[in-house]
């Protein structure tokens, strides 16, 4: 129940911190870009070498023809007529844009799978614990009825030993403890 009732607090928190991250990211962006000299024109670093493409973001390096082309950002990926993805650099010369989708795609799915079972698994143990809570509490309550039972049956069970006892004449008074004892 503690866990439901932080969750609200979380959320809000959480958002909060992701918003303050990213206004600190496009800041440092904005400074980056304010720093940094006006780019060159991609073509300027056509068969040069990759490393000195990729140092403007913009720029996407082919190795087919060692070009230096600016990056199509109409589309997401370049599409196989400017060059193909097995050969395009892009941000890193070491990695090809094809491994580069592939490892995101990876990385991606292994996030939205990871979160979806923490949900799940979240959700079903809320669920879980408070199926318990509601059982403890019943057996506490069934508990108790059978404690109050189990003393009416004694209290009954006392007035009808009472009852005997007294038709008997094994029943002392209360107002005399000191009986005087009879002999027959």
């Amino acid at each position: 129940m503690e866990a439901a009732r932080r969750w609200p607090l979380w959320w809000p928190l959480w958002l909060r911190g992701l918003a303050l991250l990213w206004g600190r990211a496009v800041a440092g962006l904005e400074q980056i870009r304010g720093t940094v000299p006006p780019a060159q024109a991609c073509s300027a670093f056509s068969q040069k070498s990759c490393e000195e493409c990729l140092t403007n973001v913009s720029c996407l390096w082919c190795y087919t023809n060692n070009t230096c082309i600016d990056y199509p950002v109409r589309s997401i990926f370049p599409p196989s007529s400017l060059c193909s993805l097995s050969n395009a650099r892009w941000g890193v010369c070491w990695i090809n844009f094809e491994a580069l989708i592939i490892a995101m795609a990876v990385v991606a799915g292994l996030i939205l799978v990871s979160l979806t079972v923490c949900c799940c698994y979240c959700c079903y143990c809320r669920r879980r614990s408070r199926r318990l809570q509601e059982e403890e509490e019943q057996l506490a309550r069934k508990r108790e009825e059978r404690r109050l039972q189990s003393l009416q049956r004694k209290h009954e069970r006392k007035l009808k030993h009472d009852e005997i006892r007294k038709k008997y004449g094994l029943l002392q008074d209360s107002d005399n403890p000191y009986s005087r004892f009879e002999n027959e």
